[in-house]
């Protein structure tokens, strides 16, 4: 079977979202998901990412599948952990089986011989595909995915799909825009990141927002807990990945993110995927408070490296930086009425509400999401 047929095989299973990172065994695989008219691939820059993705996107009401390298399964294990597995969001990782039998590269032998066991450990199903097998397969991962709302593997040995020359995709998610030179404002912390949080709460109407996890989750839930609302709880860094895969799944809705400056450093290269796919309805709101704050007030980069630059250079459509309660709501009205992906940075105090944790379960807030998007 070749990559592409391959590929039609996980359309026809009605996977209708992807997300990846390339590996040469599935060149052809993503040659043929990057020319598909219809559906998106989203070129991942790590495999947690992809996850990310995926889990917003299947809240979104889509079906959706990751494909990776083995050796992107061990980048993914907190995603899984934390996020997939934690909050029961079903998901297709198509794992390829670099170093299986101990035959390649030094690099892929302990991650060849470790794989299933990773997959084990983890309580995720798996097969391991063949040649005559790919269907039922497939058929298997489509039910024990609806099943057990968890995500399931199939494992794909070396030299499966038949080699076929890649070409360049037919299409682009976004046309190229030059990238002007941008001269954010002076800013100033002033106000609370509960305070700035309020200040945006005025200005949505039935908007899903993914909520960064720690504090921005918590005092979100504390000065508007609402069933559009999806608390992270664990996987640091998903944030804006989690809200690329609710936008690309409900896009005709605009979706907010609610970050904080560590959640974004972690995943940085996000920022790049945001950029390169230009969702027009994606707004990417970053409280700044320049210290990890649930850990003790550590000093983040962020003190240092301007994240409202560094958006403008990913190709983000506008971005702005405020640092007082009525600029975050005038800025985040304008931007839920104009075509994005938009990005404004409020720059804020370290001050920490006393304010409780999430008391919902994970299951509870998927499901209270999912049936707020109408899914």
């Amino acid at each position: 079977m070749t990559g592409a047929g391959f590929a039609g095989r996980l359309t026809a299973a009605g996977f209708d979202v992807f997300a990846g990172v390339p590996c040469s065994l599935v060149e052809g695989v993503i040659a043929a998901l990057e020319r598909h008219p219809g559906i998106p691939y989203v070129a991942a820059v790590r495999e947690d990412v992809a996850v990310g993705v995926a889990g917003g996107a299947w809240l979104a009401g889509r079906r959706p599948a990751v494909i990776m390298q083995n050796s992107g399964l061990g980048t993914s294990l907190n995603a899984l952990a934390s996020f997939s597995l934690m909050y029961g969001l079903p998901a297709l990782l198509v794992v390829t089986w670099r170093g299986h039998g101990g035959q390649d590269a030094p690099e892929h032998r302990l991650m060849g011989e470790i794989t299933p066991g990773l997959l084990d450990l983890l309580g995720i199903p798996h097969r391991v595909l063949t040649r005559d097998g790919v269907d039922e397969a497939l058929n298997w991962a489509v039910s024990e995915m609806d099943a057990r709302l968890a995500p399931v593997a199939l494992v794909v040995p070396a030299k499966l799909l038949s080699h076929e020359a890649s070409t360049a995709p037919a299409h682009s998610a976004a046309p190229g825009r030059a990238v002007s030179r941008y001269d954010g404002p002076a800013l100033r912390p002033r106000i609370s990141r509960m305070a700035a949080i309020a200040a945006a709460v005025k200005a949505l109407g039935h908007e899903p927002v993914v909520c960064a996890n720690g504090y921005p989750s918590r005092e979100a839930c504390f000065v508007a807990d609402r069933p559009q609302n999806f608390y992270m709880i664990g996987s640091m860094g998903l944030a804006a990945p989690i809200g690329l895969g609710v936008a690309l799944g409900r896009a005709d809705r605009r979706t907010v993110v609610f970050d904080g400056d560590g959640n974004v450093l972690m995943s940085l290269g996000s920022l790049a995927n945001i950029g390169a796919l230009a969702p027009r309805n994606f707004v990417h709101c970053v409280f700044d408070n320049e210290v990890y704050g649930s850990t003790g007030n550590q000093t983040s980069p962020s003190r240092h490296v301007r994240l409202d630059a560094i958006a403008a250079a990913a190709g983000y459509r506008t971005v702005a930086a405020v640092d007082d309660a009525d600029a975050v709501t005038a800025s985040l009205r304008s931007m839920l009425t104009s075509d994005g992906p938009h990005f404004l940075l409020v720059k804020v105090t370290p001050e920490e509400a006393d304010v409780p944790r999430i008391p919902l379960a994970p299951p509870a807030l998927r499901d209270r999401f999912r049936s707020a998007l109408g899914r």
